[in-house]
């Protein structure tokens, strides 16, 4: 407040003690309007913001880390040995089924392919004549021409023509697929690793696990990820399951959720595949798969993620916003406005994130009204100057 005083010379002094006793009064009653303006704008109650608890139906999600593999995954070795004439592939490329991955100089196979074809003529030869030779004994034993110890003879000669004619065809089918794996193909549609062998080297091929590793190749789609159950959460769920609240996922694919390593939400959805039959008596855990489609082949094997398995049947809950929450000591609590705008305090038991918003199991009524802004400002028991505002991200 601001006064303007002017002053005007008395012409007696005691015209000048009035005027001074004037200017005194005027100046206390200044000081006086002050002060009280100061003590009404003190005594006025803090500006906070409240909201009601947002009301919805929402499904508890178990958390877990766990790492992806590959459904499928081959080492390609050579089934024969030789020298390698060319790689038909390009490193990390992705590969189909029966695509052409090496090519093992294939010379030798076939010049012994065609040996054993040979062969394979001339005991089909052998067994021919065999069989026109007993034809005619057959004819001539009639007229006792030739006894029956040489029409016996003759069909012993037969059925060793036969074994020799089938030996040789064995002999064929062998050189042939030898030609065959001279060409090494992909088995599996994966990516394929970098090649381990260059062209002019000398392999080494066999079937009992001696030959060389040419590559290795991973399907990539969809993938597996592994992760372990904790012992209390495999409880809970066998609970609720035996309270039919929530399906086992050993017969149920029931969904799950993947978050890759730096993403803040599950950018991937799949269902479960597996559960073992036992809980690992080192850990206490329970080994666990899900089954993760990868169209977009952004997962590689080895990955990490966080994996999101479905820990409820769906039910109605109240939820706030994190900031409207404190501690006190060991509890948890949120401060209430009441009908007559002073502050309670409520202690609460909270539930897992939902959509950005937590979940209060207990300790709130839907039209409480809780302050999740001016928490500094609020006194318990003290009066406070409420503003209503919504809670953001309460939309499904």
């Amino acid at each position: 407040m601001a006064v303007a005083i002017r002053f005007i010379r008395p012409r007696s002094r005691r015209s000048r003690r009035c005027i001074g006793a004037s200017i005194c009064m005027l100046l206390a009653l200044v000081m006086a309007g002050c002060n009280e303006k100061a003590q009404s704008q003190a005594a006025a109650p803090p500006s906070v913001s409240v909201a009601q608890p947002v009301k919805r139906i929402v499904t508890d999600w178990d958390e877990f880390t766990g790492r992806f593999e590959a459904i499928q995954e081959v080492q390609v070795r050579a089934r024969v040995g030789g020298f390698v004439t060319s790689v038909e592939f390009k490193d990390g490329d992705m590969v189909r089924v029966g695509d052409l991955l090496y090519v093992i100089d294939p010379r030798p196979f076939e010049a012994v392919a065609t040996q054993a074809n040979g062969q394979l003529a001339d005991a089909r030869a052998k067994t021919e004549l065999a069989k026109r030779e007993l034809e005619r004994g057959l004819t001539l034993v009639k007229t006792s021409a030739v006894s029956e110890q040489v029409v016996d003879q003759r069909r012993e000669a037969l059925e060793a023509a036969h074994a020799a004619e089938t030996i040789a065809q064995g002999a064929l089918k062998a050189a042939q697929l030898n030609v065959e794996f001279t060409h090494v193909a992909a088995p599996i549609t994966g990516r394929v690793s970098r090649h381990f062998v260059s062209v002019g080297n000398l392999v080494q091929g066999s079937d009992n696990g001696g030959s060389t590793l040419l590559t290795t190749i991973v399907s990539m789609d969809p993938m597996y990820i592994y992760f372990d159950v904790d012992e209390a959460t495999y409880l809970k769920n066998s609970k609720l399951w035996f309270e039919g609240k929530r399906p086992s996922s050993r017969d149920t694919p029931n969904p799950v959720q993947v978050a890759l390593t730096g993403e803040a939400k599950p950018s991937h959805e799949g269902r479960m595949d597996f559960i073992d039959n036992r809980l690992d008596v080192s850990t206490g855990t329970l080994r666990s798969r899900a089954i993760i489609p990868n169209h977009d082949l952004s997962i590689l094997p080895g990955q990490f993620g966080r994996v999101r398995l479905i820990g409820s049947s769906p039910y109605e809950a109240l939820l706030l916003p994190d900031v409207a929450i404190a501690t006190d000591q060991s509890r948890k609590i949120v401060f209430v406005v009441k009908d007559d705008n002073t502050v309670e305090a409520r202690a609460v038991e909270l539930g897992p994130l939902d959509q950005g918003l937590r979940v209060v199991r207990t300790g709130l009524k839907p039209e409480d009204r809780v302050i999740i802004d001016g928490l500094q400002r609020a006194r318990v028991g003290a009066k406070v100057s409420p503003r209503s505002v919504e809670i953001s991200g309460s939309k499904s």
